[in-house]
């Protein structure tokens, strides 16, 4: 292309690339027009200068036709700051040193499997379709700081970073984003930073980031999001912030963390999530939970945590198991009381358990059922089993009382021991060790019945508290 079909604003930005002056366009000077392929000519072929260093730096320019640099090499830097483009600018495959767009105005962009040696920067920036970075290979930072992206009627991602890799932090705090971002299979090797971003695609996956690996953390603080949330497999060894997140996705999953291994997970000072929270098979260190967010449907099959953080009572704690879609599942008890004795609690730890014996016990045939009534009652399933000296000593009152007042007679009177009713009562509820009472006499009428009934409780009792303490030598 000759200089001289050139227009004005043309010539300032062809004369300005070899030593990499800014050329504004709004200074009221010239027209805002530059069309893309002037662009393509003198980003692919510019005229350069010794000792200085090329570049194209526009602001507030009006861009037409198409960008083309599909599979070009730009060994400068490029920035379009506070443009307008008319169409979609295609520079998938194509490999830039630096880019950045911040507060341009596009109507899309197809950037896959790009490759910037440095940071690629679209901050401020509003498209009104597709942003498409699949593949891309970002050796700095992306930064998508308050962009708007608007593809809810496309039928495609409003952002597409899925198998991105990028070498430093993706910066998106004010994000919003109308339609799905996939980040499934991204690598980003610093943080993602997704703070006070609005996300919305109800009914569908709002962020998509299957197998997400993360050098250091995501911060997502008050981040609003309508849809679901798919983050399994991911691998966060820093910290998953979500405090004081507005999670929603009525009748579905609002966040899906399974088979992820993260380091921390907080969940607090947010309103209660809508929808299902699924953390099942997730390795967490640090589970910060509040049960206020929790909501009325959740799966943690097989989930496993070393910290349950903050303190909270076991009534606070235990409906999130009973929450369970899953169903029984023991594990997550079991998690449960080993958190409570991780900080010494063993109380809580104990009470915990006990809920997972009458939660067990649900699941049991009527005599299953009948038989764990009985051991709870009596002992606690062992966790209680101070209860059961208190039956003891109950029944054995009782009957101490009724063989008073009336004495069996004995068997063989010449024979028999003295009657002491205490020790009769005691060889009844006792089945191993005896007095010499209860083969000395036979008690009659209603006695004999009460005997029948002392007898059987005497046994009942024996076992419930043979295996509570079996229980509790296990767990020691």
């Amino acid at each position: 292309m000759e200089i001289n079909d050139l227009t004005p604003a043309e010539q300032r930005v062809w004369r300005a690339f070899a030593t990499g002056t800014v050329v504004d366009l709004r200074d009221g000077g010239t027209e805002l027009t530059v069309r893309a392929r002037v662009l393509r000519a003198l980003l692919l072929n510019g005229p350069r200068e010794p000792d200085e260093i090329a570049a194209v730096k526009l602001e507030g320019a009006h861009i037409t036709g198409v960008l083309d640099l599909r599979y070009g090499t730009v060994d400068c830097v490029v920035r379009f700051s506070d443009c307008r483009f008319d169409s979609v600018p295609s520079i998938s495959g194509a490999q830039l040193s630096y880019l950045n767009l911040s507060r341009s105005e596009l109507p899309g962009l197809s950037a896959a499997r790009i490759r910037v040696d440095g940071s690629l920067r679209l901050t401020d920036c509003r498209f009104g379709g597709p942003v498409h970075l699949g593949g891309a290979q970002i050796s700095g930072a992306l930064f998508l700081e308050r962009a708007r992206l608007s593809a809810a009627d496309s039928g495609h991602p409003a952002l597409r970073l899925n198998q991105i890799t990028v070498e430093d932090d993706l910066c998106a705090p004010g994000l919003s984003v109308e339609g799905e971002i996939r980040l499934d299979g991204a690598r980003v090797a610093g943080s993602i930073d997704l703070e006070d971003a609005e996300l919305s695609n109800p009914g569908a996956d709002v962020l998509d980031s299957e197998s997400l690996e993360v050098g250091a953390n995501v911060q997502a603080r008050r981040l609003r999001a309508e849809g679901r949330i798919d983050l399994r497999g991911v691998r966060i060894p820093g910290r998953l912030d979500l405090l004081r997140a507005t999670l929603s996705n009525p009748g579905n999953t609002a966040l899906r963390a399974s088979s992820a291994v993260i380091g921390e997970l907080w969940l607090r000072e947010g309103p209660r999530m809508t929808g299902r929270l699924n953390l099942r098979r997730a390795q967490i260190e640090q589970l910060d939970l509040e049960p206020e967010m929790l909501p009325d449907e959740v799966r943690l099959l097989d989930l496993t945590y070393t910290f349950l953080t903050p303190h909270e009572p076991v009534e606070r704690r235990l409906p999130m198991l009973e929450r369970d879609s899953s169903g029984y599942d023991p594990h997550g008890y079991e998690q449960l009381t080993a958190a409570y004795r991780h900080i010494g609690d063993d109380h809580a730890a104990r009470r915990v358990q006990l809920a997972k014996q009458r939660r067990h016990r649900t699941t049991l045939s009527w005599y299953g059922r009948l038989w764990g009534h009985v051991q709870d009652a009596t002992v606690g399933y062992g966790f209680r089993p101070l209860r059961a000296f208190g039956w003891l000593l109950s029944l054995l009152a009782v009957g101490s009382i009724a063989f008073a007042l009336n004495p069996p007679p004995a068997l063989k009177p010449d024979e028999a021991p003295d009657f002491n009713p205490v020790f009769f009562a005691l060889d009844l509820l006792i089945p191993v060790i005896t007095f010499g009472q209860e083969t000395a006499y036979a008690p009659e009428g209603w006695a004999q019945w009460l005997a029948y009934v002392l007898v059987l409780a005497g046994w009942v009792l024996a076992t419930t508290v043979l295996a509570g303490v079996t229980r509790t030598v296990s767990r020691q």
